[in-house]
Formats: C-alpha cells, sequence, structure tokens
C-alpha cells in the first residue's frame, strides 16, 4: 500500500474526538461497525487505509445531514487547537492567521514528515498577494480540500481573528488541486 493509501492514526484519532463530541461513544462504535471496520480504536502513531477514513466520514456526514464537503470543513475546523497543541514546539508564539498559513508547509508539515517518514501531508504552496491576501494551492491525491478550508477558518477563530479573514474556496471541492483565496482586513 503506498502513503497516498494510507492515514496516519492522528487524524482518526482526531475525528473520533470529533464524532464522540457531537454524539457519543457509542455512536463511535455504532459508526465504525455500520462501516465495517472491525478495529475498536486506532493508535495516534500508526498507519491505516484512508478508505476507512473516507467511509466513516461519508456516515458521520450523512448522521448530521450534512455534505460531506461541509463535514470536512467543520472537521478541519475542529482539530485546530489539538493540531497547534501538536505541534506547538515549530510555531511563533507571536505568529497570528497571516504567518501560520505561510509557515504551515515548512513548519507544520516539514515536523510531520521528519517525526513520521511514513506520512504524506498534503502540499501546500503559500503565495502572498501583497499585505492582505495569501493564495494557496492545495494538492493531494486524497482531495480533502474541505479540511484543508476548515483548517484556515479554524486558525483564524484560534487567533481570535475570525472577523478579520475570508476564505474562499475557487476550485471544485473534490479536485486533486484546489486554490483557496484568504483576505485579510
Amino acid at each position: 500500500m503506498n502513503k497516498q493509501n494510507l492515514m496516519h492514526g492522528s487524524i482518526f484519532v482526531m475525528l473520533r474526538k470529533f464524532v464522540e463530541s457531537n454524539y457519543d461513544y457509542s455512536t463511535w462504535m455504532d459508526l465504525l461497525k455500520k462501516v465495517g471496520v472491525e478495529r475498536t480504536s486506532y493508535p495516534m502513531h500508526g498507519m491505516y487505509p484512508t478508505d476507512e477514513l473516507f467511509a466513516i466520514v461519508h456516515e458521520v456526514a450523512e448522521k448530521m445531514e450534512i455534505p460531506v464537503y461541509d463535514f470536512m470543513e467543520k472537521f478541519g475546523e475542529f482539530m485546530v487547537p489539538d493540531l497547534i497543541e501538536m505541534y506547538k514546539d515549530y510555531l511563533d508564539p507571536a505568529w497570528c492567521t497571516y504567518e501560520m498559513l505561510i509557515y504551515t508547509e515548512e513548519k507544520m508539515h516539514g515536523a510531520v514528515k521528519s517525526q513520521d517518514k511514513r506520512t504524506s501531508p498534503p502540499k501546500l504552496l503559500v503565495t502572498k498577494q501583497g499585505e492582505k491576501r495569501l493564495i494557496i494551492n492545495y494538492t493531494s491525491k486524497r482531495r480533502m480540500s474541505g479540511v484543508a478550508v476548515g483548517i484556515i477558518r479554524g486558525i483564524a477563530r484560534y487567533y481570535q481573528e475570525s472577523d478579520k479573514v475570508t476564505v474562499i474556496r475557487l476550485s471544485q471541492p473534490a479536485a486533486e488541486k484546489v486554490q483557496i483565496l484568504v483576505d485579510f482586513e
């Protein structure tokens, strides 16, 4: 199985936490059973089939009665506090949303890849267009741009800048390459 077909356990751990924060533990177990997953947990540092993640995501989105893309955005936003806690050693305390987005690929994704060579986070190419605009080119065969958009919104919320940051996806959500516009007031 190649890297694109496996997902790091941390994503499954955060997905479980998201499900349990909206429902409860028994809902998580019911979802696993419904999608045919026999394991009852996903240890943080394991690697698991991406298809399992997508099967669970589709079931949760259906349960929440929202489109999968919207679920992915909500999940991405939910993950931000945990991601910042996990990678705080790589972050500058003086950063806010703008800097965090500029340095995510280098600092956070760099840390992910150096800590575990088996991982393959999405590629983010961030281009400055003046002092108040970023264009983020997201590339991933997993096609999870909703998570990226949610993370961007979650970062703005984390830094209490939601009212100053506008996030617009410029490409089709299910594409392998998605362009995301981020404007700052």
